[in-house]
C-alpha cells in the first residue's frame, strides 16, 4: 500500500499541475488583459515622473532671474502685447528735394547798374518787401524813358491849358484847332501811360513814377523781397529760440533764406542778371527711386490709394513734432534712366521750422533739407492678426527665434516664428506660442539670450530666494 501511494502521489501532482495549466490557458482571454494593464500602468507612472523631471529640468533652462539693478542696468522695458494688422512694405531710398517753383527763387536784377549796397549775406533771413540790394543806374535807355516821362507829362500840361484857353474864345477859334490839340493830348496819355509801364517792369514804385513826372529822376534802385506765392501758406505756430534757451511762439515762420549771393559788392550787373537766390523750404517734396521690376507694386499703391510711409531716420532726442502728414504717391515718372535703371515717383512734404534769435539775428533752422535721405515703405500685402515687436525685442540663434516674456524678476525663453523683419518691426505669428496680452520685453532680446546660453537656467544672485510668483526677495537673515 506504501508502495502504491508513493507512485500516486507523482501522478496526482502532474495531473494537477496539467488541470491548472489547461485552465490558465482556455481562461487566458479574461485574465492575460487585466496582467497587460498593470504593466501598462507601472509603466505610464515611470514615463510621467520621467516626462515631469525633464519639462521641469527644460523650463528651468528656458529662464533666467535678475535683480531689479540687473533690470535697471540693462534698460528693460516690458509691454502687453496684442494681435494686430501689419503692412508688409516694400523699402525704396529716396531722398528730400526743392519742389521746382516753390521753394527756390532767384532775384535778377532789372536795370543795368553797380551794386551800391548789399544789406544781406547767405544764412540771413528776410521777409517780403526787405531791401535786399541798391543798385545805381547806369542804363542810358532807362535815363532816356525818365527823361521823355518828365518832358510829356509837362507838354501834356500845356496842351491841356491851351486847350482851355482855345475854348474859352467863344467861337472865334476854328473847332478844328480845337480837335487837333485834343488829339495831341491823347497822343501824350498814351506816351505817358507806355513810359510808366516801362518803368513799372523795371522795378519802379509808383511814388518813383509821381517823382520822375515831377522831374526828381531815380539815380539809385532798390530790390526788394518779392511777396510769397499763394502756395507757401505758413503751416502754422513756430518755435523761436532766443539765445537764452527760452521758446517764444511766432504765428509764422519767416518767409524766406538768402541761400546764395552771385554778384558782389561794387560789381557792374546787367538786366536780367542773378543777384542771389532765396530758399523758402517749407515746401518740399520727398523722391523715391524704385526699378523697373517694381513697377507693379508702386502702381497698386497708387490705384489702391494706399498711403506710403516715410523713415525719415531721425535722432530721438532732436526733439521735434510729430509729422502729422499722410503721404500720397502724387508723380510717377514715365521714364527709367538709362544709367541707374531706376525711375523717380514724388510725394509733397510740408516742412517744420524753428526760428533762432541770438544778437538781435535771425536764422531759420528747417527739419528737413534738401538732401535728406530717406526711406520710403511702400504698402505689398496685409498680414493680419500678428504680433508686432521692436526689432531688438527678438533674438535669433540660427533658424530659431526667441523672445523674453516677464513675470516680476523671471524672464521665461518663448521660441516664436518670425514673418517679417524690418530695420524697425519684427512679426511674429499668432500661433499660441504667444498669448495675447502676455508681457513681452522690448529690447534687449539678444542680451538676455546670451546671458541665458551662460547660466544653468536656475541661477540666483547671492542672498536672494525666488518665490512662486516669480518675484526676488532678499533672504529675512541677510536683511537684517
Amino acid at each position: 500500500m506504501k508502495k502504491l501511494l508513493q507512485i500516486v502521489k507523482p501522478i496526482l501532482a502532474i495531473g494537477i499541475v496539467a488541470i491548472l495549466i489547461a485552465t490558465g490557458y482556455f481562461t487566458r482571454d479574461n485574465w492575460l488583459p487585466l496582467l497587460e494593464q498593470n504593466k501598462t500602468a507601472r509603466s505610464d507612472n515611470v514615463s510621467t515622473a520621467s516626462t515631469k523631471a525633464s519639462d521641469k529640468k527644460n523650463a528651468a533652462s528656458e529662464q533666467i532671474i535678475l535683480s531689479d539693478q540687473a533690470i535697471a542696468n540693462l534698460g528693460l522695458q516690458v509691454k502687453s502685447i496684442q494681435p494686430e494688422t501689419y503692412w508688409k512694405t516694400l523699402q525704396v531710398p529716396g531722398m528730400v528735394v526743392d519742389r521746382p517753383g516753390r521753394s527756390d527763387r532767384g532775384i535778377v536784377s532789372p536795370v543795368d547798374g553797380v551794386v551800391d549796397k548789399m544789406n544781406y549775406f547767405p544764412g540771413d533771413t528776410v521777409h517780403p518787401g526787405d531791401v535786399l540790394y541798391t543798385i545805381r543806374i547806369l542804363s542810358e535807355s532807362l535815363q532816356q524813358t525818365q527823361s521823355k516821362l518828365f518832358k510829356d507829362t509837362q507838354d501834356i500840361k500845356l496842351a491841356e491849358a491851351k486847350k482851355k484857353r482855345l475854348e474859352s474864345s467863344g467861337g472865334a477859334v476854328p473847332g478844328a484847332r480845337i480837335i487837333e490839340v485834343a488829339s495831341e493830348i491823347t497822343r501824350l496819355k498814351v506816351a505817358i501811360k507806355g513810359y510808366r509801364q516801362e518803368l513799372l517792369s523795371r522795378s519802379f514804385t509808383q511814388n518813383q513814377l509821381n517823382e520822375v513826372a515831377a522831374g526828381n529822376f531815380v539815380k539809385e534802385l532798390n530790390i526788394l523781397v518779392p511777396s510769397q506765392a499763394s502756395e507757401s501758406k505758413p503751416l502754422g505756430t513756430s518755435v523761436v529760440l532766443q539765445a537764452t534757451g527760452e521758446e517764444v511762439k511766432l504765428d509764422s515762420p519767416p518767409s524766406f533764406e538768402v541761400q546764395e549771393c552771385k554778384i558782389d559788392l561794387g560789381q557792374q550787373v546787367r538786366t536780367g542778371q542773378m543777384l542771389c537766390l532765396l530758399a523758402n523750404h517749407q515746401l518740399l517734396a520727398i523722391e523715391g527711386r524704385a526699378f523697373r521690376d517694381e513697377t507693379q507694386l508702386l502702381e497698386q499703391s497708387v490705384k489702391a490709394g494706399w498711403p506710403v510711409e516715410v523713415d525719415f531716420q531721425e535722432n530721438a532726442i532732436a526733439d521735434w513734432p510729430p509729422v502729422n502728414q499722410t503721404f500720397w504717391i502724387q508723380y510717377l515718372a514715365n521714364v527709367i534712366d538709362p544709367i541707374n535703371r531706376t525711375f523717380a515717383f514724388r510725394m509733397a512734404l510740408e516742412n517744420q521750422s524753428r526760428v533762432v534769435k541770438q544778437d538781435g539775428m535771425t536764422q531759420i533752422l528747417w527739419r528737413f533739407r534738401p538732401g535728406h535721405k530717406v526711406r520710403i515703405l511702400i504698402r505689398v500685402e496685409k498680414l493680419e492678426n500678428v504680433f508686432v515687436l521692436p526689432t531688438d525685442a527678438v533674438a535669433r540663434d540660427g533658424a530659431e527665434a526667441f523672445v523674453f516674456t516677464q513675470n516680476v524678476n523671471t524672464f521665461q525663453r518663448k521660441a516664436v516664428r518670425v514673418l517679417e523683419r524690418d530695420r524697425r518691426y519684427t512679426v511674429i505669428a499668432n500661433d499660441g506660442s504667444l498669448m495675447p496680452g502676455s508681457f513681452v520685453v522690448q529690447s534687449s532680446a539678444e542680451q538676455l539670450n546670451r546671458m541665458l546660453k551662460s547660466s544653468s537656467g536656475d541661477d540666483l544672485p547671492e542672498g536672494y530666494h525666488i518665490h512662486a510668483d516669480g518675484s526676488l526677495h532678499k533672504n529675512e537673515d541677510e536683511g537684517n
